[in-house]
């Protein structure tokens, strides 16, 4: 049991997921007095599988988390604490982090690993079976799904990314704009030829059983049937205390971040989703292992 009492750690991570983990092995095999404080909130929590990260395809996200966390242990230097972190501040020697069940803690070098929060839409069923049959990637969901009846939920640009990356997987491919659409006359030539449909009709809900997708219900009350929804969610960073810290944000929200996985905050560093727009377990697992790289390299620099 971790003493709540103030500590001083070489590093701290927040969130204790997969990227979390991934950069506290490597801190604790560098010897690195390591924190982990997680909320036990991942952001796919409701997905029944995980697939495309090799030796463990198949699995569910909380078996790999699990064997992470007990080979995570085995480091004695690593402490895993279950709390949320509330607050955060720049200190003379550091970073002082502050948690929701009273404990206050400082470490010389702060990690966010904190991932993002998906905006669902105030559609009915939508929530229901994200993460299940209404998916955000194929390299994650597209070969379950692969030569089934598909949609994307998505326009212009957006749209135009996902359908050749989808079309690949299934011929029976439908595009949603929920709205009249923006696609140029070239852009709508173009699906022609591959025989893909566009339906401008505004989305009232979904039809499911248990989040498995039946139909996509509009507003004019027709409805279409499909075994996969395809929709890119806006998001937002999971905590604000990085913002709080100062900590920049890309165009599109994640964490800035250098080749080193740095921040714009000098000690503070970030990996997973919260800064990287390749959204999978695979790409937080090895954004986690840089970090934690970078963040021994840093304190080997400094006191050497």
């Amino acid at each position: 049991m971790i003493n709540m009492a103030q500590q001083k750690f070489d590093a701290i991570i927040v969130g204790g997921s997969y990227a979390g983990l991934s950069c506290a092995m490597a801190l604790g095999r560098s010897l690195r007095k390591t924190l982990v404080i997680d909320s036990g909130r991942p952001c796919n929590a409701s997905t029944p599988h995980s697939h495309n990260f090799i030796t463990q395809d198949g699995k569910t996200p909380e078996e790999i988390a699990s064997v992470a966390r007990e080979q995570v242990e085995q480091y004695k230097t690593v402490e895993l604490l279950d709390d949320l972190a509330v607050e955060a501040t720049k200190t003379g020697e550091g970073f002082e982090i502050v948690t929701q069940k009273g404990g206050r803690f400082t470490g010389e070098k702060l990690v966010f690993a904190t991932g993002i929060k998906d905006m669902m839409p105030e559609v009915k069923g939508f929530a229901d079976c994200w993460g299940i049959s209404v998916v955000h990637c194929p390299y994650c969901h597209g070969y379950e799904y692969r030569d089934r009846s598909t949609a994307i939920w998505a326009m212009g640009d957006t749209a135009f990314h996902m359908i050749p990356l989808i079309d690949n997987l299934t011929k029976d491919l439908t595009v949603l704009t929920n709205g009249k659409s923006v696609f140029t006359e070239e852009q709508l030539d173009k699906l022609k030829k591959r025989s893909i449909t566009v339906f401008e009709g505004e989305i009232a809900a979904i039809g499911h059983n248990m989040g498995r997708l039946e139909n996509v219900v509009f507003k004019d009350g027709t409805k279409m049937a499909f075994d996969a929804l395809y929709a890119r969610l806006p998001f937002v960073q999971h905590t604000d205390l990085p913002v709080l810290l100062g900590c920049e944000l890309t165009d599109p929200g994640h964490l800035k971040v250098d080749n080193f996985q740095q921040t714009t905050v000098p000690g503070v560093y970030a990996c997973g989703d919260n800064s990287s727009g390749m959204r999978s377990v695979a790409n937080a697992v090895a954004g986690g292992n840089m970090t934690g790289a970078m963040v021994n390299m840093e304190l080997v620099k400094e006191r050497f």
